[in-house]
Formats: structure tokens, C-alpha cells, sequence
């Protein structure tokens, strides 16, 4: 709601948007994949169907051609953002990137990524997978 006058938000108070965490648009490429280390797989946007094998202790995002995982759109700052792999887990952090790095479809400085967990930079979407996904038993009904 606006302020007619001022043409402002009525409100200061901050809203969080979220995506709907399950997206029937995004593939599951990884269903048939024998998962040997942490994948990052992009599922929406340019390069789209590429996955990257998380390999060491940290892993950097960006479009630079140097990064770990480069992203080729210019909605992707040069450093965006890195993964931590330890034994605890993975964490993404945003490293000052100018559209900001979502994870399950709320903007973050930093998070935990868990097995399915959806990552947005710029135009990419990417879905983390840290074990092999479970087979669908059939009912029969």
C-alpha cells in the first residue's frame, strides 16, 4: 500500500519473498547419477544442464573465468559468492555481489546448503546435491 501523496510504501517495515520450494520447472538432472562428492547442478538460466563436482575446501562463483564455478551472464558479479565443504557440511557466502545470492528463496549473506537445497546468482538457478538421491518406490495404485 502506498502513500498517495509521497507515492511511498505507507509501511517501513521490510517483507521477505519466497519462491515456493517445490518448482515443478526445475529438472531433476541428477535422478540417474552415481554422486561421488557435493554437486552443484544449474537447472534454470544460461548453462543450463552443467554440473560441477564440489572439489576442496572452497569453492568460488562468479564471472570471472578464474572462479571454481564460472557463471557467463551479467547478472553475476566478477566475485559473487564461495561454498565452504567441511566435515559439518556446506555453506554458501555472498561475497558483496551487487543482485545478492538466494538460497531456498531468501536472500542471504551467508547459509547452510542441505542435499536439494536451491541456490539463485543472477539468472542461475542451481540445486545442491550431497548424496545420492532416493529411488521413488511404486505403489501399484
Amino acid at each position: 500500500m502506498f502513500d498517495s501523496a509521497n507515492s511511498v510504501p505507507a509501511s517501513d517495515s521490510t517483507r521477505v519473498f519466497r519462491m515456493p520450494a517445490d518448482d515443478a520447472t526445475a529438472p531433476d538432472l541428477m535422478k540417474s547419477v552415481t554422486i561421488n562428492a557435493p554437486v552443484l547442478s544449474i537447472v534454470k538460466g544460461p548453462q543450463v544442464g552443467a554440473s560441477f563436482e564440489l572439489e576442496g575446501p572452497e569453492i568460488s562463483l562468479g564471472r570471472d573465468p578464474n572462479s571454481s564455478i564460472f557463471l557467463n551472464d551479467m547478472t553475476v558479479s566478477r566475485s559473487h559468492a564461495k561454498i565452504v565443504v567441511n566435515g559439518k557440511g556446506a555453506m554458501v557466502e555472498d561475497l558483496g555481489s551487487l543482485n545478492g545470492t538466494w538460497v531456498d528463496g531468501a536472500i542471504v549473506n551467508a547459509a547452510p546448503l542441505h542435499d536439494g537445497s536451491t541456490l539463485q546468482i543472477g539468472t542461475f538457478t542451481l540445486v545442491y546435491h550431497e548424496k545420492q538421491p532416493k529411488a521413488r518406490i511404486e505403489t501399484g495404485e
